[in-house]
């Protein structure tokens, strides 16, 4: 499986896109930069692809899923393999998730 998903970062103008996504180092200007290289309903549909590898991480079932993101559970059973058997990519962002939720102050109630 990893070497199919691999081959597509032989191609220059995908590794352009990779160290352009590594460059930026700003919430904000990554938002932008995705806002204008996706449609929203791509934004949307990367987004709930990862917050369900985030519930399946937690052992949430498929029927919980599908309800929160509305993904099918086809979609959610491939984004299950690639969990187990892809290229760590969702592990790392997970990762990144959980560091950067640990910082975030819990809301105040006004």
């Amino acid at each position: 499986m990893t070497q199919d998903i691999t081959k597509v970062w032989k191609e220059k103008t995908a590794q352009q896109f990779a160290e352009v996504l590594v460059a930026i180092d700003n919430k904000q200007a990554m938002q932008n930069f995705l806002r204008d290289v996706m449609a929203e309903k791509e934004i949307v549909e990367i987004s709930s692809r990862l917050e369900a590898a985030r519930m399946l991480q937690t052992g949430s079932k498929y029927t919980d899923i599908i309800a929160k993101t509305k993904l099918s559970s086809r979609t959610i059973a491939r984004i299950s393999g690639w969990l187990q058997n892809g290229c760590s990519g969702y592990q790392i962002a997970l990762q990144i998730i959980s560091k950067h939720h640990n910082h975030i102050p819990p809301a105040s109630a006004e």
